[in-house]
């Protein structure tokens, strides 16, 4: 994927005509044809033209019908077909959650019993959302209802459109309750945190020895924006990305010095070192000795009297 893109955040002030709340056709403005991320949440409507949807790290069909719930701060990416047809609603979270003063980087931590209307965002990785006919008719007339309302902004518009989407919202969630509670009861959003996690340190894992080895990058390995990224290492492991990736290249530096007979240099190297000094300095902050009396002291049996 481009770099340029995957590495960036989008603000509602870049890819909408409203700070708070935008509705608008293809026609309207060119859709996004990079995998990218976004501050504020997204729900997209295919109204014709068979694609996918990549989101986090799934990949799930996007036929006629289909819509996409994207949150705040996920990867996600739908190739949108030459003659397809397509309504997207951008808001923030403020304008969805005016009753709860969390942080879009929260909203994992918030109950579904106090913020129903994240379900089907939280759980997008792992359900497909199509509608039936009858389903979509109603929900187009919400759209232009939407859409009228919000090329015509007047004092009480606000509370209308925000009537409008939780509509919509509450019709979603009523046709897919059964398998959203079945997610809720699985634990599914711990299941793709988790996912996320792994992926960061298997990309960590892979990239030691890069000396330019960064969180943007890790990001985008894990589908996630730098800040996102940053909120659920510090909330599910304690720890900073510099301290993760210092914990890991000590842990590489720790398992060379005892099985191997290379040079500090070029252990140093391959934990992603240029400079042998300071990798020995960082290896005796985090021991309390250098790496070569780390070494002596661990192969030297211990003298019996």
């Amino acid at each position: 994927m481009p770099k340029s893109s995957a590495n960036l955040t989008y603000g509602m002030h870049q890819r909408s005509d409203r700070p708070d709340f935008y509705i608008r056709d293809q026609s309207e403005r060119p859709a996004l044809m990079q995998p990218h991320r976004h501050d504020y949440f997204q729900i997209q409507f295919n109204f014709g033209g068979d694609t996918v949807h990549h989101i986090g790290g799934a990949v799930r069909p996007f036929v006629r019908h289909t819509v996409g719930f994207i949150q705040p701060h996920r990867l996600h990416f739908i190739p949108h077909p030459a003659d397809g047809r397509f309504m997207v609603i951008n808001f923030t979270t403020r304008f969805l959650l005016r009753h709860l003063p969390h942080d879009a980087l929260d909203l994992d931590d918030i109950p579904l019993s106090d913020a129903p209307e994240l379900a089907l965002f939280r759980f997008q990785e792992f359900i497909d959302f199509v509608l039936t006919e009858e389903d979509f008719a109603q929900a187009e007339q919400l759209l232009i209802s939407m859409h009228q309302c919000d090329r015509n902004r007047e004092f009480g518009s606000d509370l209308l459109l925000r009537g409008y989407l939780l509509q919509f919202l509450g019709l979603v969630c009523q046709r897919y309750q059964q398998t959203l509670q079945q997610m809720v009861a699985s634990k599914a959003e711990k299941r793709g945190q988790q996912a996320a996690l792994q992926r960061t340190i298997k990309y960590v894992r892979q990239q030691i020895a890069n000396p330019e080895l960064n969180l943007t990058d890790a990001a985008s390995a894990a589908f996630l924006s730098a800040n996102y990224l940053s909120h659920l290492l510090r909330k599910n492991i304690g720890k900073t990305f510099s301290e993760l990736v210092l914990e890991q290249r000590m842990e590489l530096a720790r398992t060379r010095l005892l099985n191997s007979s290379e040079s500090i240099c070029n252990i140093a190297r391959d934990c992603g070192y240029l400079d042998e000094a300071y990798f020995s300095r960082r290896f005796r902050q985090a021991h309390g000795m250098p790496p070569g009396q780390f070494r002596r002291q661990s192969l030297t049996p211990p003298f019996k009297a």
